[in-house]
């Protein structure tokens, strides 16, 4: 952590976008990113994202990929007309390959899975050039990320059982179980 923190010290500008609809992971991330020694500015739409690039286009961007009013994509294109230097990691709920592919030729530097740590974030934000960041120390469990992925596709639904379990392609009852328990860790 020392290292990480020397390094953010020593760089000339610790300006960081951080655009999240989800608030939680948003107001939480963007405190850790904080501590760590970056200016963080908090985006929650395409939109708000969109004018803080135009406004003042920060030297580092941590960008979700989906959002209700658009995509994450729109602005890495953005960013990177305004600050073509500017170091730039996608965030997704959902990752595939495709979506990381799309981020990456847009020019976004790496692509992490949410719930994502701090540390990760800004080992990947610290990356040099032709190197890419170490795999995480602590990664989730497949549990976990099933569970999150879970919670996601709830939330998104409504907290509609029925719907999400429709949309899972999973029986109702079992998903009322996966429900009613724990956050596996």
């Amino acid at each position: 952590m020392t290292d990480l923190a020397s390094e953010i010290a020593a760089l000339p500008d610790k300006t960081l976008l951080l655009l999240d609809d989800d608030s939680a992971l948003r107001t939480r991330l963007g405190r850790a990113l904080e501590q760590r020694g970056f200016e963080t500015e908090l985006a929650s739409s395409v939109a708000e994202a969109m004018s803080a690039v135009r406004a003042k286009p920060p030297a580092f961007a941590v960008l979700d990929m989906r959002l209700e009013d658009g995509s994450g994509l729109k602005v890495v294109e953005e960013l990177r007309n305004q600050r073509p230097e500017a170091k730039i990691i996608m965030l997704t709920g959902y990752g595939n390959i495709a979506t990381a592919v799309a981020a990456v030729k847009a020019g976004a530097l790496d692509y992490l899975s949410k719930p994502a740590d701090a540390d990760d974030v800004v080992k990947a934000l610290l990356a040099r050039k032709d190197e890419t960041a170490a795999p995480p120390e602590n990664p989730m469990s497949a549990d976990r990320v099933r569970w999150e992925h879970i919670q996601r596709v709830y939330e998104l639904c409504g907290h509609n059982v029925s719907e999400t379990a429709r949309r899972l392609n999973m029986h109702r009852r079992t998903l009322q179980r996966i429900l009613a328990k724990r956050a596996p860790r």
